[in-house]
């Protein structure tokens, strides 16, 4: 009984989830991203944006400008929309916390803008990026597993420097 329950349930689950469009999926989904990602730029003191476990890989700063200016790269060539930001993040070096928090969000706010820009059918649309193939919707998909990539690195960032982590958000 309790199997058959489960799977009810598993069913009726799928069901309200597949009942929500691509786009409206995108958008709760890149807003909680961004939620989860501005406490992450909040719990980091200001010295360690400067932060590198070692020295051949990016500070916890220069991984937050990177995951920026891929968000604006994957959503302007998933929507068609110009990119706004007119030098990358990453190589204009330091960054105060609160100019690369306001930068972070405004690459949040811009890959929710190309979102709403779209509608269910444009995420089926053929694209180039990167010099690939790719389908519009399947661009985004990349973006959300960039930044969701780079910023569970910043966790480590964040325990070396013996801060905790924000508590995970996964719905």
């Amino acid at each position: 009984m309790k199997s058959i329950t489960l799977i009810l349930l598993a069913v009726l689950w799928t069901g309200t989830n597949m009942a929500q469009s691509t786009k409206e999926a995108q958008i709760a989904n890149w807003e909680r991203a961004k939620a989860y990602t501005m406490e992450y730029l909040q719990a980091m003191p200001e010295a360690g944006y400067a932060l590198k476990p070692t020295p051949e890989i990016r500070s916890f700063g220069e991984q937050m400008a990177h995951l920026a200016d891929a968000n604006y790269a994957f959503a302007s060539g998933a929507s068609g929309m110009q990119n706004p930001s007119k030098t990358s993040l990453e190589k204009q070096g330091e960054l105060s916390k609160a100019a690369l928090t306001q930068s972070v969000a405004e690459s949040y706010d811009f890959v929710l803008k190309a979102i709403e820009s779209m509608n269910d059918a444009d995420f089926d649309k053929s694209i180039k990026l990167f010099g690939m193939d790719i389908n519009a919707g399947s661009a985004l998909d990349k973006a959300f597993e960039h930044q969701s990539h780079h910023r569970g690195q910043c966790t480590v960032y964040l325990r070396l420097n013996g801060t905790k982590p924000p508590q995970e958000k996964l719905f």
